[in-house]
């Protein structure tokens, strides 16, 4: 079952700007024209700019020569269209939702590096969870950086949800013990626990993570039952190296793709799959706690080469 909202405008927007250096620049160069080799080279130096990524690129570029060669692509247009069907079978059939547990509570660990829009994505994931009928509870468990728990309260006072917190400098692993002890009584569906994104070194930061896990596993059976890693889309393919970092140490399961609206690279998408056996689930497409929309490959393929 899908608990978000799926809309193809939102999408569209928040692609706008990819789109102008995929779709809007890839037609004008393409369409009514016959395709050439020196074409195939200007669709390859569009797609490294949308940071589709090289190895991506390059096993399009490849299908797209012998699909040339073979004379069945022979206009811009039906490039066009080769590169749509391509990008769009890349990503497997299967569920892009979160994982709700058999018996509550759900636990939501959601990780990722400082700046990139952590706690926002929280909030917009408990909001889409409330909005779906189900009871949510917030944990504040990154106690390093107070404004990280100012920020997450001041978000469950808009949304109406609670909150757990410790004071600054808290153990997180503490206060990610209290709130699964509170979800437990309270009979919350999910449980929602935001991470530091850094504290001295990235190995702290990787043992506070396993650390976490490890209470909320001891407290509530199979938890966390999905592990969520927001990456920043307009950093580019530095997300691709967080995502592998994070991948290694926290058990990602999936990916919410923040920022998707400040970049004309969201082909990182598509780099993030080539490189990681990790689904994007979910995709922020602006800054209002109501800009989340599941991650749907084929209505996100159309919004890049939308003009």
């Amino acid at each position: 079952m899908n608990i978000f909202r799926s809309a193809f405008d939102a999408i569209k927007k928040g692609l706008q700007k990819t789109a102008e250096v995929v779709g809007l620049q890839l037609r004008s160069l393409l369409l009514g024209r016959t395709l050439s080799e020196e074409l195939i080279d200007e669709i390859e130096t569009r797609l490294i700019a949308a940071d589709v990524g090289v190895k991506a690129t390059r096993e399009l570029i490849d299908g797209l020569r012998k699909e040339f060669r073979s004379g069945t692509v022979a206009r811009g247009e039906d490039a066009l269209e080769y590169l749509k069907r391509q990008l769009k079978a890349r990503w497997p059939e299967g569920s892009r939702a979160i994982h709700i547990a058999e018996k509550s509570p759900t636990v939501v660990l959601v990780v990722g590096v400082n700046g990139v829009g952590k706690t926002t994505s929280v909030a917009k994931i408990a909001k889409s969870l409330k909005d779906e009928g189900r009871t949510v509870l917030l944990a504040a468990a990154d106690t390093f950086r107070a404004g990280a728990v100012a920020q997450l309260t001041v978000w469950s006072e808009r949304l109406g949800i609670d909150i757990v917190k410790g004071k600054a400098g808290a153990d997180p692993a503490a206060v990610a013990f209290d709130a699964a002890d509170a979800a437990i009584a309270r009979g919350i569906d999910v449980l929602l626990v935001d991470t530091a994104g850094r504290l001295h070194n990235q190995d702290n930061l990787m043992r506070e993570l396993t650390k976490i896990r490890t209470v909320l596993a001891k407290k509530i059976p199979g938890a966390p039952h999905e592990v969520l890693l927001v990456l920043d889309a307009t950093s580019g393919q530095n997300a691709v190296q967080q995502a592998r970092l994070f991948a290694a140490a926290a058990g990602v399961t999936g990916i919410f793709l923040a920022k998707l609206d400040g970049t004309a690279r969201g082909g990182i998408v598509v780099a993030i799959r080539e490189e990681l056996d990790v689904p994007v689930k979910l995709i922020g497409v602006g800054e209002r706690p109501d800009d989340v929309a599941p991650f749907d490959p084929d209505k996100f393929v159309e919004a890049m080469f939308s003009s």
